[in-house]
C-alpha cells in the first residue's frame, strides 16, 4: 500500500475508537429522538410500544422479531404483536418526519436520490404481495416479497428514506386475496417505476438533489426516464448490456446519391464499446477508498435510444464505467443520462458510486435494524415494520455521527491526486440539451493524464 493511504488507514483506524462517554444518556436520547414521530400515535400505549420496537431492533436480538423484543423487555407479546400488526395507526407521517429529517440534517444541493428493489424470501403463499418473482438475495426467481426503497445520498452520509410494497397483478387483481391481507381498497396494481415516481413526487421537495439514479430495472425502461426528464429531473440510470442505441458522434454511412441520408444503425451497447480503442477512455479520481484510492475509467458518446419502437424525443449521453471491484474483478456498467453538456466525467463517477451506496443503506438496515425480521402477513404489518426498522437505523446515523469530530478538516487525505486530476474531473462532454440549467458548472479543460487497463488498476 502506498506510504500516503496507509497514514491515512491508521487515522481513520483511531477515528475508529469511540470515547465511553458518547453512549452516556443513550437511552434518554432515544427518548428525545422518537417524540416528534410518536406524537403522531393518537393513543398512550402506542407510544409506548413503538418505544419498545425501537430499542429491540436497536439491541443486539439475534432475530428482531416480536416475540424476541417483548421477552427482551418483559412486555406482553400479544399487546406488542397487536401494536404492529394490526393496530390503527398510519406509518406515513413517521416516514414523511424522516424524511424532513435526513433533509435538513444531510441535505446537499448536489444529492443524488437512488431507487432499488429489495426482496424478502417467503415459504408461505399468505404474505401481503408474496409471489414467485426475482430475488437477489437467492439469486434465482423464488418465493418472496419485494419492496422497492428511494434512500439519499450526499456527500456528508447516505440514508434510507421510503418504501413501497411492490403488488403483483395477480394479487392486485384478487380483491378478496387482498382484503385478507388487509389491502386497502384504495390500493392498484403499479409498477415498481410508478411507485419510484410517486415517492419522488411526495419527497423530492424535502431533500436537495441534482440526480436522479438506479439500477438497469429501471435505467431499462425508457418510459421511466421520459418521465424524469418531463419533471426537469437529472439521472443517471444504469441499463442492461443489450441496450440498443445509435451514436450520435460516430461518422454515418457515406451517401449514396439517392434516397433518404443514411444514419449508424441501432447497436447494442456492448457491442459498441468492445469496439472503443484504449485511448478514448479517461482515467478519473473518485474518491479514497477503504483499500486505496477509488478510481475508474469512463467513455461518453451523445446516443439515440428507442421508446416503444419509436425514436426517444430527446438525445441522451451514453456513460460506460469500467473499475476493479473489491474482488479484484474488472466491471463494466452502461449508463444512460440527461445531464446537461457542462457535466464533468468525475461528476458521472462520483454519482455511478453514489448510486451502489442505496445497496450499503439496505444491507445496513437489514443486519443493525432488523428490516429483514418481520413476522406479519398483513399490509398494516409490513408497514408498520419497516418504517419503525428505518427510524431505529437513523438514531444509529445519528449516534454514529455525534461520535465522529466536530473538526475534521485536517484529516484529509494528503492524496495529491485531488490536484493532479484536476482535468479529468472537468472534462465536459456534449449534450443536445444545452438549454438545461445546472447548479454546478465546472470549466472545460482538457486531459492530460495517460490511460490504464481495468486490469493495472
Amino acid at each position: 500500500m502506498d506510504r500516503r493511504f496507509s497514514v491515512r488507514k491508521d487515522e481513520m483506524l483511531a477515528e475508529c475508537e469511540v470515547s465511553p462517554q458518547v453512549f452516556q444518556g443513550m437511552v434518554g436520547r432515544l427518548v428525545t429522538f422518537l417524540e416528534p414521530f410518536v406524537r403522531r400515535m393518537v393513543r398512550p400505549e402506542q407510544r409506548r410500544h413503538a418505544l419498545t420496537c425501537v430499542r429491540g431492533l436497536l439491541s443486539d436480538l439475534k432475530r428482531k422479531n416480536v416475540e424476541s423484543m417483548a421477552y427482551r423487555n418483559d412486555q406482553d407479546r400479544g399487546k406488542l404483536q397487536h401494536f404492529v400488526g394490526v393496530a390503527e395507526w398510519d406509518h406515513r407521517p413517521l416516514q414523511q418526519e424522516l424524511v424532513r429529517q435526513v433533509g435538513r440534517e444531510l441535505g446537499q444541493a448536489d444529492g443524488v436520490l437512488v431507487f432499488d428493489p429489495s426482496a424478502f424470501p417467503k415459504k408461505g403463499k399468505q404474505s401481503v404481495g408474496v409471489a414467485r418473482q426475482w430475488c437477489g438475495r437467492l439469486g434465482k426467481v423464488d418465493n418472496c416479497q419485494v419492496g422497492v426503497y428511494m434512500g439519499y445520498v450526499s456527500r456528508e452520509e447516505h440514508m434510507l428514506l421510503a418504501m413501497r410494497l411492490y403488488l403483483p397483478k395477480e394479487w392486485a387483481s384478487d380483491r378478496l386475496r387482498c382484503k385478507r391481507a388487509g389491502v386497502p381498497r384504495s390500493v392498484r396494481f403499479q409498477t415498481r417505476h410508478e411507485q419510484a415516481l410517486e415517492m419522488l413526487e411526495e419527497n423530492g421537495e424535502h431533500l436537495p438533489h441534482t440526480w436522479v439514479a438506479g439500477d438497469d430495472e429501471f435505467g431499462g425502461s425508457a418510459g421511466f426516464r421520459r418521465d424524469l426528464h418531463e419533471r426537469n429531473e437529472t439521472y443517471l440510470l444504469a441499463v442492461p448490456s443489450n441496450t440498443t442505441l445509435r451514436d450520435l458522434d460516430a461518422e454515418p454511412p457515406p451517401y449514396q446519391g439517392r434516397g433518404a441520408i443514411p444514419k449508424r444503425a441501432f447497436e447494442q451497447v456492448r457491442h459498441w464499446c468492445a469496439a472503443r480503442d484504449q485511448s478514448e477512455w479517461t482515467r478519473v479520481f473518485v474518491r479514497d477508498g477503504e483499500k486505496g484510492p477509488l478510481e475508474v475509467e469512463l467513455l461518453t458518446c451523445r446516443v439515440e435510444a428507442k421508446l416503444n419502437r419509436r425514436r426517444m424525443p430527446y438525445e441522451e449521453t451514453l456513460v460506460v464505467i469500467r473499475y476493479v471491484d473489491e474482488e479484484g474483478t474488472p466491471k463494466i456498467d452502461y449508463y444512460l443520462s440527461n445531464a446537461p453538456t457542462d457535466t464533468p466525467l468525475r461528476e458521472f463517477a462520483r454519482v455511478s458510486k453514489s448510486a451502489h451506496r442505496i445497496e450499503e443503506c439496505i444491507k445496513r438496515c437489514k443486519s443493525e435494524s432488523g428490516l429483514a425480521d418481520y413476522e406479519v402477513r398483513n399490509w398494516k404489518g409490513w408497514h408498520h415494520h419497516q418504517v419503525l426498522s428505518l427510524l431505529a437505523c437513523w438514531f444509529l446515523l445519528t449516534e454514529s455521527r455525534r461520535g465522529k469530530k466536530t473538526d475534521s478538516g485536517h484529516h484529509r487525505s494528503s492524496n495529491p491526486r485531488r490536484t493532479v486530476d484536476a482535468a479529468s474531473r472537468s472534462a465536459s462532454l456534449r449534450h443536445a440539451n444545452a438549454d438545461r440549467t445546472r447548479q454546478n458548472p465546472s470549466p472545460q479543460t482538457k486531459r492530460t493524464r495517460t490511460l490504464l487497463s481495468p486490469q493495472n488498476t
